[in-house]
């Protein structure tokens, strides 16, 4: 069977266009905070400010506290695992193939309300908050789980977090 179409120029820049990203399975950039395990797979350094990637293992009881970020759209894919979302005023709860769009200067948080671990795909757009991730998170240590964080830590990094656009915001 021959090609359907008619077949552009081979000078086309579209035939040798660089510049995509593919990360395999175990690669990324591992940071723990707040007792969650997050692996960033890609950044905005590596999508032209497009969007950030990642991956995030949320232990029963963990999550972020609440917030809003001023200069991304959030948005959430459950892979599996039980997780109460705070949205603006409302909170429900979602499971494995679920989805949350999150805009921004929007109150969010989530929180692992199962028994199991949750696990969920995020991305930012345009990408850049998952540096703070990078910047900030505790680097992962073999055999033990990330450590909760207590106010002190979240008092510590309000500075960044204002610098990236990102308001604590209270939970009710």
């Amino acid at each position: 069977m021959s090609f359907p179409f008619p077949v552009p120029d081979q000078s086309d820049p579209r035939w040798t266009r660089e510049g995509g990203v593919h990360v395999r399975r175990g690669e990324g950039t591992a940071r723990w905070l707040a007792g969650d395990n997050y692996t960033i797979m890609v950044t905005a350094d590596d999508t032209n400010g497009a969007l950030g990637f990642a991956k995030a293992i949320v232990p029963p009881g963990g999550g972020p506290v609440a917030h809003a970020h001023g200069n991304e759209d959030e948005a959430f894919y459950i892979l599996e695992g039980e997780l109460e979302f705070l949205l603006g005023d409302r909170t429900f709860t979602v499971g494995g193939g679920d989805f949350v769009f999150i805009p921004r200067n929007t109150r969010h948080r989530f929180k692992n309300v199962g028994t199991t671990d949750a696990q969920l795909l995020f991305l930012y757009t345009p990408g850049g908050h998952e540096r703070f991730f990078i910047k900030n998170g505790d680097e992962p240590v073999e055999g033990q789980t990330p450590p909760l964080w207590g106010p002190e830590r979240y008092a510590a990094l309000v500075d960044g977090l204002l610098e990236e656009g990102v308001t604590i915001l209270p939970e009710g």
